[in-house]
């Protein structure tokens, strides 16, 4: 996991084999600017040596703050740091924690249906329609019934995603019941489960985990975690949690000055959004403890990192969850 201090950026145009390049790579310290200014010159010359030998790779970096370019570490305002544990201001203004070690994992309520569902839907309008057209042995039948297919699709959708609902749970109930068998299945993990505003947080507590690991997958994997979260774990080396308000939720516009760093001259556009948000925010927490499940053992790095978690997200608290 790396969160640098300074950011800095190279570019050059230069001809290759007759053909004109642009290249463009961003360099990264946590020492100094001229540090990073050195290492980003480094990636260009690096980039031109492996065109030159005939790969096939990106020209230019963009500047985006998290997941972005293959290599390119996380680009976000450091807040506070805790020995590896990094509190980090994200692209629409809420803190996160970074750490390379401790899991978090997020399920999302599916609230609305799945594709699968709507595939489902579909054909089975389309076996109907098949049916009607043999029994009538009318092309006419089958053309109007691939129409009506169509129309009904949403709507025939909705009626078999309700029953689901009835019968096999709320999305909330499907969501922690994943969990809960996953608890079950694996009885010497300690599981420590937060409601956020539309889904579930779990905080592994027993061990330590690399975010390649195949344990860590199997978690991911067995509650349906965000793809999107999975793959920039793997990315970045790291997991992560949003420990503060999303803005919109608590009457505040996005942060427009995201990716950092922001020049000089719009820095205390910045700063003024942040205090506003701040003010907002005491008001609200980011996620509740809902239940501890399997073992009791606790790592202490975990504990460690549990602890600056609740009180950053004020999970124990009766605040409202934003």
């Amino acid at each position: 996991m790396i969160v640098p201090q300074h950011w800095a950026e190279a570019k050059i145009k230069t001809k290759i084999a007759g053909r004109q390049y642009t290249i463009k790579r961003f360099g990264w310290s946590d020492q100094s600017l001229e540090a990073a200014q050195t290492h980003a010159e480094q990636r260009v010359a690096e980039a031109i040596e492996r065109i030159k030998a005939g790969e096939n790779i990106r020209r230019i970096d963009h500047k985006v703050p998290y997941n972005g370019a293959e290599g390119v570490p996380i680009r976000e305002q450091i807040i506070a740091q805790q020995e590896d544990v990094v509190i980090t201001r994200n692209a629409y203004g809420a803190l996160c924690l970074n750490t390379p070690d401790v899991l978090f994992a997020d399920i999302d309520f599916e609230y609305t249906p799945p594709f699968k569902l709507r595939l489902v839907a579909f054909l089975l309008l389309l076996l109907i329609s098949v049916a009607s057209a043999i029994y009538t042995a009318s092309w006419i039948a089958l053309g109007v019934g691939c129409v009506l297919s169509f129309i009904l699709t949403g709507l025939v959708t909705k009626i078999l995603f309700n029953l689901h609902s009835k019968f096999g749970g709320t999305p909330e109930q499907r969501a922690l019941a994943s969990i809960q068998n996953f608890s079950k299945q694996h009885p010497t993990w300690h599981l420590r489960v937060y409601l956020t505003p539309k889904g579930y947080r779990v905080l592994v507590m027993h061990q330590t985990f690399d975010p390649h690991s195949d344990e860590a997958q199997s978690l991911f994997n067995a509650i349906k975690a965000d793809p999107n979260y999975v793959r920039m774990c793997k990315n970045q080396n790291c997991f992560r949690a949003r420990i503060s308000p999303k803005p919109w939720r608590i009457g505040v516009n996005r942060l427009r000055l995201g990716v950092w760093p922001v020049s000089e001259e719009r820095l205390a556009i910045r700063e003024n959004w942040v205090l506003d948000y701040q003010k907002r925010a005491e008001n609200y927490a980011s996620c509740k403890f809902v239940a501890q499940l399997g073992s009791q053992t606790i790592h202490a790095k975990a504990k460690r990192v549990q602890s600056i978690h609740d009180q950053y997200c004020k999970s124990d608290t009766r605040l409202d969850i934003a």
